[in-house]
């Protein structure tokens, strides 16, 4: 919740004009984020079937989950930048931005005649962001990839998962998500800052395996200690550790405990009523494995609620593997609002997560939902000064 101002204060980033060009989850989700904190933004699609995301994964009612929970607070314009005359619109509508942002293979835009060259001629002070896979050079520049294969060729993948048993593929998506969209959103804010700072904007190469495995850390912490990563299950977080680590129930539940300080495996130890573990906290290889076994069989012998009752009051980072629905139920989420309700013109009440980072003197709102394909196409034109007359020849052509 934001703070009581004593006058009211605009979004973070009102005034700021935003093209989204981009479909799928790591573009659509970073310009979101942008039009949470109060930018104006314009998604791009075509005059096909528009963004992908609208057709992939379940449907609410007509719409699909996907999209809906990545495209809240945007306008749609429908535009064919095959022709000469949408082109001729983007470069119009890019005077009037700050920021453009594509995810198109590398080359894309440049053969459309809308790279960045193009539009730094009719607006020096644009932000353009190209969210690609692998990133405008390279011997993968054009290969096509997607979450999985960026995790699998940074090394991230071969840390997922548990001693013993294959490669774990994580439903959340690494590379998509930290490395495209919350790695272009980090560089779109920096670029902004700069532009208005010395009047000219920048070209930003946002590759999703780059971003990915720049944040690989502790795997590379243990290649310069040792020289080599030690293997899946085994690092430091992943497994080494009985102090840190996941503890099945007696009816199938989990526990999560993460008593990496001394003080928090003392009060874990004493709740426990194994206090002889205690200066058994950082211990490795055979030893560590005798302590796991021990909290496995001590864990066991309880349903998780049994668990969840005898540490809640104990601060020492043991806590509960709850599912999604468990989550959205708990005390701590509601009272941070991270999740929010709003009616959707065509999919009904609509559950989203909230724009998580909390501001002073601003409080987020969904102010509109997805938008249905096109839907603003004309009033966005009319805004950026185009006549009805030339609005009805584009929309006799195809163009939008």
């Amino acid at each position: 919740m934001s703070t009581s101002p004593t006058e009211a204060r605009p979004a973070p980033l009102q005034g700021i004009r935003v093209l989204d060009l981009t479909r799928l989850l790591p573009g659509p989700l970073s310009t979101q984020h942008l039009a949470d904190m109060g930018a104006e933004v314009i998604k791009i699609e075509d005059t096909g079937a528009g963004d992908y995301a609208r057709t992939l994964g379940p449907r609410v009612a007509k719409t699909t989950g996907l999209f809906l929970l990545v495209n809240r607070n945007k306008r749609s314009l429908r535009l064919d930048l095959k022709q000469p005359q949408g082109r001729e619109v983007l470069l119009e509508l890019a005077t009037q931005a700050d920021v453009l942002v594509e995810g198109f293979r590398p080359g894309v835009m440049e053969r459309l005649g809308l790279g960045y060259k193009d539009l730094k001629a009719v607006n020096p002070a644009l932000v353009y962001c190209a969210i690609s896979g692998y990133g405008q050079f390279g011997p993968y520049r054009e290969r096509a990839g997607h979450d999985l294969n960026y995790c699998a060729l940074t090394g991230i993948l071969d840390q997922t998962g548990p001693g013993g048993g294959p490669p774990a593929i994580s439903n959340l998506q690494i590379g998509d998500l930290l490395g495209g969209a919350q790695s272009a959103v980090m560089g779109i804010l920096a670029a902004l800052l700069d532009a208005r700072l010395r009047g000219e904007g920048r070209y930003l190469d946002v590759a999703m395996a780059d971003c990915a495995l720049a944040h690989n850390i502790l795997p590379l912490a243990a290649w310069l200690a040792g020289g080599e990563t030690r293997p899946r299950g085994e690092d430091l977080l992943t497994g080494a550790l009985p102090c840190y680590g996941v503890y099945k129930t007696l009816d199938g539940r989990y526990m999560a405990v993460g008593a990496l300080e001394a003080k928090f495996w003392r009060l874990c130890c004493q709740t426990l009523g194994r206090s002889d573990l205690i200066e058994r906290h950082w211990v490795f290889s055979q030893e560590a494995e005798q302590v796991r076994e021990e909290l496995a069989a001590i864990f066991r012998t309880q349903p998780q609620a049994h668990w969840i009752e005898l540490f809640e009051p104990v601060d020492c980072c043991v806590t509960p593997v709850l599912t999604l629905e468990e989550a959205m139920a708990h005390p701590q989420f509601r009272a941070r609002e991270i999740f929010v309700r709003h009616n959707h013109p065509t999919d009904g009440e609509i559950v989203q997560y909230g724009f998580p980072v909390k501001f002073s003197d601003f409080e987020f709102q969904v102010e509109r939902p997805a938008p249905a394909l096109g839907e603003h196409s004309e009033a966005i034109l009319r805004e950026s000064g185009l006549s009805a007359e030339r609005i009805a020849d584009l929309r006799s052509q195809g163009v939008i």
